[in-house]
């Protein structure tokens, strides 16, 4: 079977570079000539226009170009069929330009849905964004076909159907006989966004007293062409109201018998009750409250022509409406009341870097209910006086100078409270100042053993680095609020050099200068999958929310790609259940701000079965009591509870369903929803601990609409909270869902009056409305807080220039031990945060009076890859951990399996002591303050931290041009380059079957196979230890990553990378994939495969997949798209995934492989000894071909990585749950 009959990722080559960085812009010299939508290329047999005619007579035609044109319109005449009429052709796709893309336009990535099985290929421009989404614009506006041989449709002299608006079709039937459709791919124009400029100042009010009125504000697009900016060109907001003379309600005799009558609801229209009318400008005089349906009525009022009510209510922002009346006596108004909500920062400043006498502007801007009006700006903690900086969340600053430099942010403040933005740093430089050095910053990479770099046989070789820090923008580039993408320090020369390695070279390219550039943009992504927390179940085409905008679904699978909005700091996701069988959850999701993905595992709670309830009698229901536990507490329903929407009261049967997280379970804790933070009267965002979680959802019976609830009472079992401050500090708290932060709802305190019957406890009572919120805590504010360094790396050497970025690390808060005056064992909060450069910092609970007062599990994932930590048993290396002692003593250290050796290594424990400042030996981490957290983000790599590190068993890569996968900024655009593309990677695995009694090392060598710049030259090397499959008798499996086929980084022309598989020891090769053999002899030419102890092929350019032993997926995310490859390499299978090796299944080649008879070395060996002379071996069994083409003197070797060691039949890869599959 054919696996291309599935849907797949984009074939060939990727996305080429952004086009700030190419070295020309297609320009359109006639775009009136241009008629897409309506060419077609006909077939030599219909008489039809062929690449290279022209149509028309005058002089401005011009050919058809070398690409599909658009098909045909449904009016226009069918191929072959008299009164074809002859039509302007397009111009050369390398000159276009279109006007409608404003600044221009590129190309998207190569697309390749469909196989010509059936009736032909279908590339169809609905079913690739069914898949791809967002990968192709909305109104792309040309198209372009290749085959997967990179040859045109005219040079294969076959018909086929374009449209930019539609996609690409070719039909066996339309082919000349005997021939049939080729496999295709297709790729997009799309035209760049035109972009805004800044907002000009706000209009005059449109009523001058009285209502409130509105007042404007308008923006211009950039480019006058369609299609037209993104978003709004005006914007409208509210300006205060101002009494008029006479605009009054007249209450007096003079008007018996005149009537108000009115509502009051909730945003989302539900009765609210009890709401306080006033005349506005008038709040003294109470004219009446809202009953239970939200109604309310006045008596002998005489409205004035522009009279105006408003409505107030604790919890909500106050609201206002006009009167109106029809001069019969009888007036209405109706009022609409928002829920208070605490302000939310939801656009942060950017760092800055000017010259002095530059001018700066920093902005921020805040949300919530109501919108906040008032913005303080600080500079190093200090606030900035004047009237400007106190109304605007714009700040300019003009002809700056030396002094002003330094970290300023705002602060929004609103009837409901305040909100701190994150920091920004300026930076000024003196005059003529160069912010980016051209010397280059080391960065070292391993060589192979046999290439020793210098005397002291150092294995590491310095390629150099730049600095992605920003340049200051140049005079004649606009300022803006958001961040600045212009100018970064980046690579502006490489050097190839060659080191000597066993009596050959190896090519290596090193930065030899840096400079100010275009920056880099990479996409900033988080990917992940959503599960159920108790079964595992994935949450299908789930909705997935970004505040208020719903973004997407999730896949069938339950994965989900969600690319991060520029300048987010925090994202605050939420997924919903269409089936509502899970609750609701929010999660604020980390990410890596520099670009690349981040995964993540979701998991949602599932709905606890709902209680039939009486509406009409009082009802409690336990928080907490499964497991056999006492319940953290109850919650109380009075008779008469339950709301309609409308403020009826319902008295029926209702069903009622309450699902309690508890913080003793330690399972729920990946469950609970957002990050326990809530923003104290500072505005600043500070940590909470939990006691419980509770959802609600209350249905009625029979209909099972949903219902609301009155007051009800939160009832808590004071003896669960065994410190005895929390007991004045306990509040409820419900979430909002926008900004992922906990608003206070009430207090708790001590119950009043006698205990019940056989009831020793003492409780904690609250009340609250359950509304529009469903997700409420029992929490406390948590001041003793400190932070935790832990670094990841790619292997347990430690070394510091091998540290990983883009790991997540988790950190859950567990509760102290019994005896101490706090908790018994529970979780009372938990934090990720994303790896960077120089670690990451975790936020935690600390104690300075007893060590083990708080305790945290720590783990960290890579791609959901579990990383190992440290061992502490059978004892415990301080060297290893990265704690000196004794303050490694003190934090306890253990690893997961430190008592049971069966457990998983991939967490350990501590108490998180806070550092004595006294003490000398607590002053170096791996624990730090809370106000020190800088310190800790900066500290050096020689300071205490703790670690965990990737088991990667003999396993090596070299790049000939270096790149760092945990830092897509890193990428260089060269022909050389493993990747070509670092908006989106492509890896390609094959799988090789080994029959022996040993595991073998098995190597590719890449090397450029058909393009002239690269043809014979290294890209790189790739060693990778075979694992034993535990079914198979004397057999091991390897998957081996080699460069893929496809375009290079200038997408210019492709390259079928020449790769040889090369297995170590006496083997020789037995069979080849037929699949495989016979796609490489359709596609020549051929790779010659002479020598028996090795593999050779030229790249495919087509994904193919498991028939072929070929594994090939696309991700925006280098690693991820290894790890997939990875598992479904080890599974034999194009869409599954397995840890464990089946050698048998989805196998490319096989090798029988002998103990080696004594003082005879294999093939592999005398490469690595004798390189010289083993290729020459190569070229004179292969006479000639292709290899002859590779200049000796370049050379790849083996990485020397070191022997075997304890290994599981799964130890290639560790633990842990699968990513979304693409």
């Amino acid at each position: 079977m054919w696996d291309g009959f599935k849907p797949r990722p984009p074939l060939g080559p990727p996305l080429g570079p952004p086009l700030a960085t190419r070295t020309s812009r297609p320009t359109l010299r006639d775009t009136t000539s241009l008629a897409l939508g309506t060419l077609q290329i006909l077939s030599p047999v219909t008489g039809g226009l062929r690449a290279g005619d022209t149509v028309g007579t005058d002089p401005g035609d011009v050919a058809v170009p070398p690409l599909c044109p658009p098909e045909p319109l449904e009016n226009d005449s069918e191929p072959g069929k008299a009164g074809t009429k002859p039509r302007k052709a397009a111009p050369d796709l390398e000159e276009l330009d279109l006007g409608t893309a404003g600044k221009g336009a590129e190309w998207t990535s190569w697309f390749n849905i469909d196989h010509p099985g059936g009736d032909g290929d279908h590339e169809s421009l609905a079913a690739i964004r069914f898949y791809y989404g967002a990968r192709v614009c909305a109104r792309p506006v040309a198209i372009e076909a290749r085959s997967t041989d990179w040859q045109l449709p005219e040079a294969l002299g076959q018909l086929v159907h374009a449209s930019p608006k539609r996609g690409f079709r070719c039909l066996h039937r339309e082919q000349p006989p005997g021939t049939a459709c080729a496999n295709y791919h297709v790729r997009f124009l799309c035209p760049l966004e035109p972009t805004w400029t800044e907002w000009g100042s706000w209009g005059p009010c449109s009523r001058s007293c009285g209502s409130s009125g509105k007042r404007v504000r308008r923006r211009s697009c950039r480019t006058s062409k369609s299609p037209p900016c993104p978003g709004r060109a005006t914007e409208t907001q509210k300006c205060p109201p101002s009494p008029c003379p006479g605009n009054t309600l007249r209450c007096s005799p003079g008007c018996p018998g005149h009537t108000l009558h009115g509502t009051v609801v909730t945003s989302s229209g539900v009765a609210l009750p009890d709401a306080r009318i006033y005349l506005d400008g008038q709040p003294d005089v109470l004219l009446a409250r809202s009953d239970a349906q939200g109604r309310f009525t006045a008596s002998g009022l005489c409205p004035g022509p522009a009279a105006n009510l408003s409505a107030h209510r604790d919890g909500f922002a106050p609201g206002l409406a006009p009167i109106i009346t029809n001069g019969s006596g009888v007036a209405v108004a109706h009022l609409r009341l928002r829920r208070l909500e605490k302000p939310y920062m939801v656009l942060h400043p950017a760092a800055k870097v000017r010259e002095a006498g530059q001018d700066v502007t920093f902005c921020c801007k805040a949300s919530g209910t109501p919108a906040p009006q008032k913005y303080f700006w600080y500079h190093n903690g200090t606030l900035l006086e004047g009237p400007a900086q106190r109304t605007s969340g714009r700040l300019e600053l003009r002809g700056l100078a030396p002094q002003q430099a330094g970290t300023y942010h705002c602060k929004a403040s609103s009837e409901a409270g305040a909100i701190r933005s994150a920091p920004a740093q300026l930076t000024v430089l003196a005059q003529g100042q160069q912010s980016c050095r051209a010397e280059p910053e080391p960065s070292l990479v391993e060589l192979p053993s046999e290439c020793p770099q210098d005397a002291s046989g150092s294995r590491f070789y310095n390629v150099g680095r730049c600095p992605a820090s920003p340049c200051p923008r140049g005079p004649a580039e606009p300022g803006g609020c958001g961040e600045e993408s212009g100018r970064c320090c980046g690579v502006r020369r490489m050097e190839l050099r060659e080191v000597p390695c066993a009596g050959s070279v190896l090519p290596v390219k090193v930065v030899a200068e840096c400079g100010c550039g275009p920056c880099a943009q990479p996409r900033v992504l988080v990917q992940g999958r959503v599960t159920a927390a108790d079964t595992g179940e994935p949450l299908r085409f789930g909705h997935i929310f970004l505040g208020a905008r719903k973004v997407g679904f999730t896949g069938y699978q339950g994965s989900f790609t969600i690319e991060v909005p520029p300048d987010t700091r925090r994202l605050v996701t939420r997924f919903v259940d269409g089936q509502q069988r899970l609750v609701d959850t929010v999660k604020v999701l980390p990410f890596d701000r520099r670009g690349g993905a981040v995964y993540q595992e979701v998991k949602m709670l599932r709905k606890k079965e709902p209680v039939e309830l009486d509406g009409g009698q009082s009802n409690a229901i336990p928080l907490g009591e499964s497991g056999g536990r006492e319940p953290v507490g109850e919650l109380v329903l009075p008779a008469g509870v339950f709301l309609r929407p409308s403020g009826e009261v319902f008295n029926g049967t209702v069903k009622a369903s309450v699902t309690f997280v508890d913080p003793r379970d330690m399972a729920t804790a990946s469950a609970a929803s957002s990050d326990l933070s809530f923003a104290n009267s500072e505005g600043e965002i500070v940590p909470l601990r939990t006691y419980g979680m509770f959802a609600v959802d209350f249905r009625e019976g029979d209909s099972g609409a949903a219902l609301q609830a009155g007051l009800v009472q939160v009832r808590m079992d004071a003896g669960q909270v065994w410190m005895a401050e929390h007991l004045d500090k306990m509040k409820l708290w419900s979430l909002n869902p926008e900004s992922g932060l906990w608003e206070e709802e009430g207090v708790l305190r001590p119950a009043g009056g006698s205990r019940r019957k056989r009831e020793e406890r003492t409780f904690l009572v609250g009340n609250l409305e359950i509304r529009e919120r469903r997700l409420f805590n029992l929490d406390v504010p948590e001041d003793r807080r400190c932070f935790v360094k832990v670094r990841a790396y790619s292997n347990e050497k430690f070394n510091p220039y091998e540290q990983l970025e883009g790991v997540v690390v988790s950190l859950i808060n567990l509760e102290p031990q019994p005896g101490f005056p706090s908790n018994p064992r529970a979780w009372g909060r938990f934090d990720s945060v994303v790896t960077g450069p120089n670690g990451a910092c975790l936020p935690a609970f600390c104690d300075s009076q007893r060590p083990d007062a708080y305790t945290a599990l720590v783990t960290a994932t890579l791609g959901g890859e579990e990383l190992e930590a440290v061992a502490s048993s059978p004892k415990l290396n301080p060297n290893a951990v990265g704690v000196a002692q004794p303050y490694l003593g003190k934090l306890g250290y253990r690893r997961s399996d430190h008592e049971d050796a069966a457990l998983k290594k991939t967490a350990f424990q501590i108490n998180v002591a806070k550092p004595d400042p006294n003490n000398v030996d607590e002053s170096n981490g791996p624990v730090y303050s809370y106000r020190s957290l800088r310190e800790c983000e900066e500290a050096p790599v020689s300071a205490n931290h703790l670690r965990f590190y990737r088991v990667e068993v003999d396993k090596y890569e070299y790049n000939v041009v270096p790149f760092k996968e945990s830092d897509v900024t890193s990428w260089t655009g060269d022909y050389l380059a493993w990747w070509p593309n670092p908006q989106e990677f492509r890896a390609c695995f094959i799988k090789v079957q080994l029959e022996g009694p040993q595991e073998y090392m098995v190597r590719s060598r890449n090397v450029g196979g058909s393009h002239p710049r690269t043809r014979g030259q290294l890209y790189g090397l790739r060693d990778s230890r075979s694992v034993r499959d535990p079914l198979l008798d004397n057999t091991s499996g390897a998957c081996v990553e080699f460069k893929c086929g496809g375009m290079l980084f200038d997408q210019n022309l492709v390259d079928r990378t020449l790769v040889s598989i090369i297995p170590q020891g006496s083997c020789r090769r037995t069979a080849i994939n037929g699949l495989l053999g016979d796609y490489l002899s359709r596609h020549p030419p051929l790779a010659e495969n002479n020598h028996t102890g090795a593999f050779s092929m030229l790249a495919p350019l087509d994904p193919l997949g498991h028939n072929y032993g070929i594994y090939t997926v696309t991700d925006q995310n280098p690693r991820l798209a290894k790890e997939i490859a990875i598992g479904r390499c080890f599974a034999g299978t194009s869409d599954g995934f397995s840890r464990e090796m089946r050698a048998g299944e989805g196998t490319a080649v096989t090798f029988s492989c002998q103990e080696r008879p004594p003082g005879r070395e294999s093939f592999f060996q005398r490469l690595l000894i004798a390189p010289a002379e083993a290729l020459e071996e190569i070229r004179r069994e292969m006479g000639r071909s292709e290899l002859r083409r590779a200049p000796p003197e370049v050379m790849d070797f083996a990485s020397g990585a070191p022997g075997p060691t304890r290994r599981t039949p799964s130890s290639q890869r560790r633990p842990g749950r699968l990513r979304g599959q693409r």
